[in-house]
């Protein structure tokens, strides 16, 4: 569980690279962000959006053109990676596959002067956390990938970092092997206690393992919450639309009450939408509703929005659900399957939909 105190702190930090042909390329720009103790942390966003880069500066392998960051309130910017009390897991894993299981483990104790008996009882003690005792003389070339990435993190552990760094380990990972390693990393950081910071541009793994998340684009921080803020409450389109699906609707305020806005829909309804901290809206605004958080109802029964239904997708699970609204555009309706119940809706026919409360949320941009 997170404490209340600032691990990592990134303070106004630019990065700035040369590009081809002497233009200049902004990595980073001006990004502050406070990451807690104890804290799964991931930085969330598609390739080019600055979230390695700014991994790098934590680690030290990079320095930041401008800004601060700082390791329980001490500048580490100028530091050596040697000097920080932080360990970082590639995506390559980087293992040496001519040493044992152990051996890898063992290799940073050693550089950092650990004495024999102090080494071997931390390897044993990482050999249980990961619970791959029964393979510590293996060879790592002789042993799979997920086990591969359990050496990986064993080794980043045991000189017990006071953060650990986390560089999309689990792309190079099936999809269920990678399924179990998010369970794996979450029980992992939860009994070391040590903060952790993970980069992905998986939605689903954010999700799944963080206590908050920070959605990167284009060199900066859009929005940090918990998984459910982030995906309940964006606060831009581009959050919004990059994790999971949604729907987006446009609307005008005819006024506005505490962090709730009344919105005017083009077909005339009427809604009430939720604020992100600190907008206060005014005109045309965007809308945005997850398409599980609205239910279809027969045409004539009080709804939200009216529309057509063109088609009905199975999907197991659940079924979706496109409609073409009476107003323009279009909406997806999810409903979880339940056993034994039909489906209800006909394609082609009208229907109603009808928001949940607390549903709608108004974008900022």
């Amino acid at each position: 569980m997170a404490s209340g105190q600032t691990a990592i702190a990134a303070k106004g930090v630019s990065k700035l690279f040369q590009g081809a042909g002497q233009d200049t390329v902004v990595a980073l720009d001006k990004v502050s962000v406070a990451i807690r103790e104890n804290e799964f942390f991931t930085l969330l966003g598609p390739s080019g959006c600055g979230k390695t880069t700014l991994l790098r500066l934590i680690a030290g392998f990079d320095f930041p053109t401008e800004g601060e960051i700082l390791l329980h309130g001490q500048d580490i910017a100028p530091l050596p990676p040697y000097r920080r009390p932080v360990n970082t897991v590639f995506q390559s894993y980087a293992l040496f596959p001519h040493m044992s299981v152990a051996q890898n483990i063992a290799f940073g104790l050693e550089m950092l002067g650990k004495s024999r008996a102090e080494t071997q009882a931390r390897v044993s003690a990482m050999l249980k956390l990961v619970r791959m005792e029964e393979l510590r003389d293996r060879r790592t070339s002789q042993i799979s990938g997920g086990q591969q990435q359990r050496v990986a993190l064993a080794r980043a552990l045991a000189p017990a970092p006071k953060v650990l760094l986390l560089d999309e380990p689990l792309s190079a990972l099936d999809y269920k092997l990678r399924k179990d390693m998010q369970i794996e990393l979450k029980r992992l950081q939860h009994e070391t206690g040590i903060t952790f910071i993970f980069v992905t541009h998986d939605q689903e793994e954010a999700l799944t393992m963080s206590d908050r998340i920070a959605v990167m684009n284009r060199g900066r921080i859009l929005q940090v919450g918990s998984p459910r803020d982030i995906y309940d409450r964006p606060s831009e389109r581009f959050v919004a639309n990059f994790i999971g699906e949604t729907n987006f609707l446009d609307g005008e305020v005819t006024g506005v009450s505490g962090a709730e806005a009344r919105v005017k829909l083009a077909d005339g309804a009427v809604i009430s939408a939720g604020l992100p901290e600190g907008l206060a809206p005014a005109g045309r605004v965007s809308i945005v509703v997850r398409p599980e958080h609205a239910r279809l109802v027969p045409p004539g029964a009080p709804a939200d929005l009216a529309g057509r239904l063109e088609t009905a997708v199975y999907f197991g699970t659940d079924t979706h659900y496109h409609v073409r609204l009476d107003g323009g555009g279009a909406f997806t309706v999810r409903t979880q399957n339940s056993r034994g119940g039909g489906a209800g809706f006909a394609e082609g026919e009208p229907v109603g939909i009808v928001l949940e409360p607390s549903a709608a949320q108004v974008l900022r941009d």
